[in-house]
């Protein structure tokens, strides 16, 4: 009986074939799903277990955002434009879909960080981490979802039928922020500012692009929203709850072909240093 040697080399699951390492990557993100759930818990139950005002924060957020472009609206400092409805709702709807992808962003970025004596003293997917953190920010869309919903009620106001979508057409932007948290968690991981300068290009972004006020129809902004992918994200679930259409499928088709190339590239990357990485934290 002749006995079987495997060998192991760096990187020889590129060797292998991409096919492979796909399939490769999903057994090991199915494999560890017990294990991502509980980074998970375990995460959201810390969050706000010290904190004196606890789950509120995930109110205190977007109604602080919300409040600030009325206050800048009503004093003529920014002009929001026409959006149609109470502006509370178009704007708590807005942010809520930013909030997914900004709030999962910075979560996964930190999520190698915060988990360092964890990944000294145990071998595990460290997919599961970055998994588990994003989790945090859906829980906290639809707790704010939740929050436009009674606006609606407030205003008097119905949403679209085609509201039952949102769950499909927010998934392009959950692909968007989960592949680039893979991808900023190494960078965070060996870089610590990177962290730090993410969360303020975030809330320059978000100024950036129409998630709290109409889209411009003059200056540089019109360009900028014209090709900024993240503008078509939020939009499209967002007009598809108020007004049960959208006009630019175009840009929405844009922005899930690029989301889902960057989830895929992210992904890979991840999986091909995160051995790597993790040694360096």
């Amino acid at each position: 009986m002749t006995d079987k040697i495997t060998t192991y080399e760096p990187d020889n699951s590129i060797k292998n074939g991409y096919l492979s390492l796909f399939k490769e990557i999903f057994l090991e993100v199915w494999n560890n799903r017990w294990l991502t759930y509980q980074l998970f818990k375990r995460e959201f139950l810390s969050l706000y277990k010290q904190s004196f005002i606890g789950v509120l924060w995930i109110f205190i957020v977007p109604v602080i955002s919300v409040g600030t472009f009325v206050l800048l609206n009503n004093s003529g400092v920014f002009t929001i434009g026409d959006v149609g409805v109470p502006y509370p709702v178009y704007a708590m709807l807005g942010i809520s879909f930013w909030q997914l992808f900004a709030a999962g962003l910075v979560a996964c970025s930190n999520s190698l960080v915060k988990a360092g004596q964890l990944i000294v003293k145990i071998n595990f997917s460290k997919k599961s981490l970055v998994i588990a953190s994003v989790g945090q920010s859906i829980v906290a869309f639809l707790i704010q979802f939740a929050l436009a919903g009674s606006l609606f009620i407030f205003y008097g106001i119905s949403p679209s039928f085609a509201t039952v979508l949102v769950p499909v057409v927010a998934i392009p932007i959950l692909l968007l922020s989960l592949g680039l948290g893979f991808i900023f968690a190494i960078f965070n991981g060996v870089v610590r500012d990177i962290g730090n300068l993410l969360s303020i290009f975030i809330t320059f972004l978000m100024f950036l692009t129409p998630v709290l006020y109409a889209k411009p129809s003059a200056g540089i902004l019109v360009k900028i929203t014209r090709y900024n992918p993240l503008y078509y994200l939020v939009s499209l679930p967002r007009d598809l709850v108020l007004r049960g259409s959208f006009t630019d499928w175009g840009g929405f088709f844009y922005g899930t072909i690029l989301s889902v190339v960057i989830f895929v590239a992210c992904l890979f990357v991840f999986h091909l240093t995160e051995a790597r990485v993790t040694e360096r934290i």
